[in-house]
């Protein structure tokens, strides 16, 4: 079966509360039928293999993940891998930082690195055990689903 050109990843643990806003995010979006047929939309869950084989070989690859941007709870941010090793000044970037940024290199280094890979960091309000967002997140999710799809499209949504 040949791979779709464009994938959106979710990454994260479902059962930490915003730590799982990736995975929410890819559940809203499998749902929708407004989805290009060029893109697969796959939880990741934390796994770093699972990035690495997931971007494989593709054009583009979108991924949604909870990140510690010292943010008001709730802000979305569009930043590429390059846009996060030129920060040092921001140590923990992201909540899977070291394995994302790894999982990215490696793929770079096995050549199957995505033409382009766009991240968008979630900032979380809670990280506590639980299965539901925060209010914060849960009320943006439209938002956050618009987002994702200007990307997807090239900012036709």
């Amino acid at each position: 079966m040949k791979r779709k050109s464009i994938i959106v990843g979710g990454i994260g643990n479902p059962l930490m509360t915003d730590e799982g806003i990736g995975i929410h995010l890819i559940a809203e979006l499998t749902a929708r039928p407004d989805i290009p047929p060029n893109v697969d939309c796959i939880d990741l869950g934390s796994s770093l293999m699972n990035v690495v084989h997931a971007i494989a070989g593709r054009e583009k690859a979108i991924l949604i993940d909870c990140a510690r941007m010292e943010e008001p709870p709730g802000t979305i941010r569009r930043f590429t891998p390059q846009d996060v090793s030129s920060q040092k000044a921001l140590p923990h970037f992201s909540l899977h930082e070291g394995d994302l940024m790894d999982g990215l290199e490696l793929s770079r280094r096995l050549g199957e690195y995505p033409q382009q890979v766009v991240i968008f960091g979630i900032q979380p309000a809670s990280m506590e055990e639980g299965e539901a967002l925060s209010p914060s997140l849960q009320k943006q999710l439209g938002s956050y689903i618009e987002a994702i799809l200007r990307e997807i499209t090239g900012g036709s949504a």
